[in-house]
């Protein structure tokens, strides 16, 4: 017998539990192929409320290339997922924070687990090939503001989940990304659970399919 029954509606998760509004807050607006230095200096301040500089991070890992660190592709340029964690482990060393990374294939349900972590910052990395960029939505506009025919990649962090979110008012966008592309921004990027499927599962070599990184907080308070 077939139950008529709709599902249960899924729960709103964002980290944290903070509003779009305060999580926009953390976005700022990369210069050159630094995507991945403001997800992860995104990750530690909400994490820590430790501030770190993406420019100047992203500088001082160009220098470590030359020095056999090898965390970028080539200074200035591309970062894979496994770097990202080799940043966050150099930043844990060479700052001595109380953080960790781990390269983990994600799913959907992993990252709506995370998102209820307050010890985690999930960040993606999304790969497209050439004229297959992923429809990319601020706050509840309709336009599209990933139109490119370019083959590239793009890391950000995974800010929340809301079944309640449309872009446009009708084009379901329930997945909500701290980006690096505004500055004193008020709301955050979107893009439709189809889209974010599909080029998240795009696979590369050594990158792999669904690539995501769990930074995460090692410091525990201990209730007294």
């Amino acid at each position: 017998m077939v139950s008529n029954e709709s599902e249960p509606a899924k729960p709103q998760k964002s980290l944290l539990a903070k509003s779009e509004a305060e999580l926009a807050k953390y976005q700022t607006r990369q210069t050159g192929n630094n995507c991945s230095f403001h997800a992860i200096s995104v990750g530690i301040q909400l994490l820590l409320n430790y501030k770190i500089d993406p420019s100047t991070l992203a500088q001082e890992i160009n220098r470590q290339w030359w020095r056999g660190k090898f965390m970028r592709v080539i200074p200035n340029w591309a970062v894979t997922p496994q770097m990202q964690v080799r940043i966050i482990q150099y930043l844990a060393e060479s700052r001595n924070l109380p953080i960790r990374a781990t390269y983990l294939k994600g799913t959907l349900p992993k990252l709506e687990q995370f998102l209820s972590d307050p010890t985690a910052v999930p960040i993606v990395t999304l790969v497209w090939l050439w004229g297959q960029a992923p429809p990319i939505y601020y706050a509840d506009s309709a336009i599209n503001v990933n139109q490119t025919n370019a083959a590239q990649g793009h890391t950000m962090v995974v800010a929340t989940y809301d079944p309640q979110h449309f872009s446009g008012g009708n084009l379901h966008t329930p997945w909500g990304f701290i980006n690096s592309w505004r500055s004193h921004a008020r709301n955050l990027y979107w893009m439709s659970e189809e889209d974010f499927s599909r080029v998240w599962g795009t696979s590369l070599p050594i990158i792999g399919a669904n690539p995501l990184v769990l930074l995460q907080s090692t410091q525990f308070n201990k209730e007294d």
